[in-house]
């Protein structure tokens, strides 16, 4: 095999990253004037209506700086790359025409089961076994079993990081950090080929996140990912985290490929769960999800996403470590188990999170505003002259009245006791 080492590390991603910036750049106003458009609602973070087109234009990306440097020879083309590109467009093409008309559950997961069978009888991609997660370090086999799991595993990824696109940059964000912890482990494996990939996967998705964050002063998204771009990433991740942990050249263990996946399975399971228990459709849309409960509890949108991205962080951290500690198998997953069951346990009791949460949150805000209104108040005693000269500091900030006008109060927030309880008509509690 045949890998340019120059392109694979620099030309390769940003042609990657250039062709996903430029393509939004010119699907914004086809996708306005066509349609292609996600009308918030009364379960939306956004109040505008915004294109989706961000799958596709990572598809696209991906597809064209890998095919660009395989048609010069410079990498290989096998059935295994040719497969994963014809499964993504099957997602890809049924996501859009989604984003477009919504179609109906039954057609995504039709969609979903045609690219799991192109990854496991196109690529050989399948699950074989489970890892050595018995006590014995006895290897579980799948056996005939191995098809249709890999099938419902496959689409519980790929429905998994769906569910998980509820705000500006999440989804995206979450994707990005389980693909760069694979592809440390692609290289620490000399998977240069899967790494490679990996690398352009990453650099689309940095370019679409340069438009779908909040950051250089905007209040929303740009583009959204829509249905094409999680389910294309989906896929993705799951293809990568199956075809590294199965086989005899295995790098990866299947318990420690959870932990790249780790709050995305999480937040489905429990989800699942509630709805079941409630006797709703397991995939009705709601607002309870984790990020929703961070929200509710007043933390703002990329607040949110800082805080679910150290999450994930923190599960990748956990996979890599474990896998340069050679940790029993075992032990993995059942850690795996027991943080799962404590994530359960906290979101059932999501109100309880909540107000916790909240209440912090409220005290913390309001210190910050108590500082600003000291910092402004004093200012305002004092001339510029004053304040350079250093009288205000040597006087501790006490202005006496001067022409009649009494000293400037500073405004002290009122501490909350433990044993008080919390004012329930704040604005947080409001929109909950």
């Amino acid at each position: 095999m045949r890998i340019d080492i120059p392109l694979t590390l620099i030309f390769g991603p940003l042609i990657a990253f250039v062709i996903t910036v430029l393509l939004i750049m010119l699907l914004r106003p086809v996708a306005k004037a066509a349609g292609l458009i996600d009308v918030p609602n009364d379960r939306s973070s956004h109040k505008q209506p915004t294109p989706l087109i961000g799958g596709l234009a990572i598809y696209i990306a991906v597809a064209c700086a890998y095919s660009i440097p395989a048609v010069m020879g410079l990498l290989p083309i096998n059935r295994g790359m040719g497969s994963f590109f014809i499964a993504g467009l099957v997602v890809v093409t049924v996501g859009v025409i989604d984003d477009y008309r919504p179609l109906p559950s039954s057609f995504r997961f039709i969609a979903q089961i045609i690219a799991s069978l192109i990854m496991i009888f196109g690529a050989g991609v399948v699950l074989d076994d489970l890892g050595g997660i018995l006590p014995s370090g006895e290897v579980v086999s799948l056996g005939w079993m191995s098809l249709p799991f890999t099938i419902f595993a496959t689409l519980g990824v790929i429905n998994a990081l769906n569910m998980c696109d509820g705000l500006d940059g999440l989804s995206g964000v979450m994707s990005l950090i389980s693909l760069i912890g694979l592809l440390l482990v692609a290289f620490l494996g000399s998977a240069i080929s899967s790494a490679y990939l990996l690398m352009l996967l990453a650099a689309a998705i940095i370019g679409f996140l340069v438009f779908n964050l909040r950051i250089f002063g905007r209040n929303r998204a740009v583009v959204f990912m829509g249905d094409a771009g999680s389910m294309f990433l989906g896929l993705a991740l799951t293809w990568f985290a199956i075809s590294m942990s199965q086989g005899a050249a295995r790098i990866i263990t299947p318990a420690a490929a959870l932990w790249f996946l780790m709050l995305p399975i999480f937040d489905t399971v429990v989800m699942i769960f509630r709805r079941i228990r409630r006797r709703r459709s397991p995939f009705a849309p709601d607002r309870e999800h984790i990020h929703h409960i961070f929200q509710m509890a007043g933390f703002t949108v990329n607040e949110t996403v800082v805080v679910m991205a150290a999450a994930a962080m923190i599960g990748v951290g956990i996979g890599l470590q474990s896998l340069d500690m050679r940790a029993p198998e075992f032990s993995v997953a059942g850690l795996f188990a027991i943080a799962g069951l404590l994530y359960m346990w906290m979101v059932m009791r999501a109100w309880k999170f909540m107000r916790f949460i909240e209440r912090s949150i409220c005290r913390r805000k309001s210190g910050r505003r108590s500082h600003e209104n000291r910092r402004q108040n004093r200012d305002a005693a004092y001339s510029g002259e004053e304040r350079r000269s250093g009288k205000d500091r040597r006087t501790g900030y006490r202005r006496k009245p001067v022409d009649g006008i009494a000293p400037i109060e500073v405004d002290v927030p009122r501490q909350h006791s433990g044993s008080e309880e919390y004012d329930s008509t704040s604005d947080s509690s409001a929109n909950y």
